[in-house]
């Protein structure tokens, strides 16, 4: 019951983080402003992912319950604020804490699992709450698509907001109150230095930031790609959203059969290798929209299979501080996304085959960072 629980969480989380991407242009044009300004809330909304370290390590102090139902509020009451006061401002600080609340909620969500299930089996158990990312581009953002075509840019807010409350209440009733102790100001000051002077941690939050910056460039500009090579409309924008999320469904399966079996930085090596060749393969398979279409579940579906295998790896790199660490992972790919927002535009102004070389090169440097982690343990 909790695996579904948290994957339905997640999927509502998702939904509202990932909408963005697609629709990038629809609220641009709503709210009067231009792409690049658009593509900078992004930014901003990702480095927000940077308080998390100093946010959700309360998971490690205060419990872990205590985390997700922080995470939980803090995204029920950004899409609300949507809903009574829908201005691009508003809009701007709603994504941001919504973001806020999903980095929040994640890491608390996985120490939770961690402490429960050994790592030999916990691949699996990861990946399926890792459903929730891929079902929100399969079922969640067509949705959002639907209710904007057919009501407003500002019409999945209010949805947004009645799921955030159910999440709540599910989470108040079904979670356990967990045993984790409480501890001091000077545990959490204890487990920011053990992190940050950890070399194995730092070359694995390494693996995760550039490894997002390669997926960000090419995340942020694929809806804006496809308007412009094949003048695709909202519903259009929605099904390949779609196709996206199913080649996402495939990778998080594809983790829960193979990481355990493969080991976590076998895996994590084989995932950042395929997606290299798959951002090679966009620009060529981009002549046609099915090309195009089917690039993306390539790009995509290894990119999944790879940050699903980093998530549980990441989870036994320091056991002593998990959800502080794993908090440091989110900052880390929300750093990512930060440094991969405002990259994707710039690339895209020399054309698309740049954008898909500007992926490889930070694949590699990813590769480069896994190689460091698997020599430093």
């Amino acid at each position: 019951m909790n695996l579904f629980l948290f994957t339905f969480t997640r999927t509502i989380f998702n939904t509202a983080y990932r909408m963005a991407y697609p629709f990038l242009g629809v609220f641009a044009r709503a709210l009067g402003v231009d792409i690049e300004t658009m593509s900078l809330a992004l930014t901003v909304r990702s480095i927000g992912g940077g308080i998390t370290p100093f946010v959700a390590p309360l998971a490690d102090s205060r419990g872990r319950k205590f985390g997700m139902l922080l995470g939980v509020g803090l995204f029920t009451l950004s899409m609300a604020l949507v809903v009574f006061w829908p201005t691009f401002p508003v809009l701007f600080l709603s994504m941001l804490f919504a973001a806020i609340g999903k980095y929040v909620f994640d890491p608390a969500m996985q120490a939770f699992l961690s402490d429960r299930i050994s790592y030999e089996k916990r691949g699996r158990v990861i990946a399926i709450t890792e459903l929730g990312w891929s079902l929100s581009f399969v079922l969640g953002v067509p949705l959002m698509g639907f209710l904007i075509a057919r009501d407003g840019w500002m019409a999945p807010f209010p949805l947004l907001t009645l799921l955030g409350l159910l999440t709540f209440f599910l989470v108040v009733w079904q979670i356990p109150k967990d045993e984790t102790p409480v501890g001091t100001a000077a545990t959490v000051r204890m487990n920011f230095r053990n992190v940050l002077s950890y070399a194995p941690a730092l070359a694995g939050l390494s693996v995760g930031l550039w490894m997002t910056v390669a997926n960000e460039v090419v995340n942020l500009i694929f809806g804006v790609w496809l308007e412009d090579s094949f003048g695709l409309q909202i519903a259009a924008l929605g099904a390949s959203a779609a196709v996206i999320g199913v080649s996402e469904l495939g990778g998080e399966g594809l983790v829960a059969i193979f990481s355990d079996k493969l080991g976590k930085e076998r895996a994590v090596a084989f995932g950042l290798v395929a997606n290299s060749l798959a951002a090679l393969l966009l620009p060529l398979l981009g002549r046609t929209t099915f090309g195009a279409l089917l690039g993306l579940f390539f790009f995509y579906i290894t990119f999944e299979f790879t940050i699903v295998s980093i998530l549980p790896m990441m989870t036994e790199v320091m056991p002593s501080a998990r959800a502080t660490l794993m908090s440091f992972n989110v900052a880390a790919l929300s750093l990512g996304r930060a440094i991969g927002a405002p990259l994707g535009p710039f690339l895209y102004r020399f054309g698309f085959p740049v954008v898909a070389l500007g992926a490889v090169l930070f694949n590699f440097i990813a590769l480069m960072a896994l190689r460091r982690l698997a020599k430093s343990r």
